[in-house]
């Protein structure tokens, strides 16, 4: 009786040991299930607000001069490539890590059965050595009832036995796979990050050189010709003309009245010369007459 009662205990401390490790791993995993599985929300609700990043993008480039349009195109594209990679980063986390933690849900349901067969299997064991004790104590002649009170003990016994075994091979299994699923788990989960951002990192370079390449001179040129039309040298140069300052407007009337006065005295000189050529004549003329006068 002595050596039964030590087995009760032992096996009472093993089945209380069992259902400990359960569970502390269905807190512990359903709470990662939750927090991976928003996780996977937040990534998914991140590729929605780039997919609206890339539309206004599109349409803002479609706006633009040639180069920062295409530079923004590029950009564009490469960014939604990006979203492509982040939807197979969700498709993966939710297929090789929430989806491995919610089936913890079914295992631990299953672990728990073990354990209350096991706890019930118990229950009576201990409750046939209580009634063969009340027994021996109230019939200690009766052979009979005794040994029948012993031999429901034994039944109950073997019963406990054989499910404390079950449980004691089940949740090893479970612990051996709960360690196995945890490093797969985790594995995956950093395997595809990796992934996703390795690509990331691609993509992002190829975006940033998309934006680096937009010619500023060439598409500020083309913004200044969409500003001014073609006939608007001819114009500005008239403005310019008109815009002179008052020095140069002097400087200008000086040197155009300095023209015309050169002009003039050249005028004057000119007139002298003819008045003393007529003069010239006149005196020739007069001579030839005082000469006909003395002849005649």
């Amino acid at each position: 009786m002595l050596m039964l009662g030590r087995g009760l205990d032992a096996r009472d401390n093993q089945t209380k040991q069992a259902r400990e490790a359960v569970t502390n791993v269905e807190k512990h995993f359903g709470e990662l299930c939750q927090i991976f599985a928003g996780y996977v929300r937040k990534t998914a609700r991140l590729r929605d607000k780039a997919d609206l990043l890339v539309n206004e993008i599109h349409a803002y480039a479609a706006t633009e001069t040639p180069n920062l349009k295409l530079g923004l195109k590029n950009f564009a594209n490469e960014f939604s490539k990006l979203q492509d990679y982040r939807q197979a980063e969700v498709e993966r986390l939710e297929a090789k890590v929430v989806e491995p933690l919610k089936c913890y849900g079914t295992i631990i349901k299953l672990k728990r059965e073990d354990l209350k067969a096991t706890l019930t299997a118990r229950n009576r064991e201990a409750k046939q050595l209580s009634q063969l004790e009340r027994t021996r104590q109230r019939n200690p002649s009766d052979r009979h009832i005794i040994s029948q009170a012993e031999s429901e003990l034994q039944r109950a016994s073997l019963d406990a036995t054989r499910t404390t075994r079950h449980l004691e091979e089940t949740i090893d299994n479970f612990e051996k796979q709960k360690i196995k699923d945890i490093k797969n788990i985790f594995s995956e989960f950093i395997t595809i990050e990796m992934l996703f951002h390795g690509k990331a990192l691609e993509i992002y370079t190829a975006a940033f050189q998309s934006i680096q390449n937009i010619d500023e001179n060439e598409d500020l040129q083309v913004f200044r010709s969409s500003l001014y039309p073609p006939d608007h040298q001819s114009r500005l140069d008239i403005v310019r003309a008109n815009s002179k300052s008052p020095l140069e407007r002097t400087s200008s009337s000086k040197h155009c009245t300095g023209i015309v006065q050169i002009s003039r005295n050249r005028l004057k000189k000119d007139e002298d010369e003819e008045d003393e050529d007529y003069e010239d004549e006149d005196e020739d003329e007069d001579e030839e007459l005082e000469s006909t006068k003395e002849e005649r």
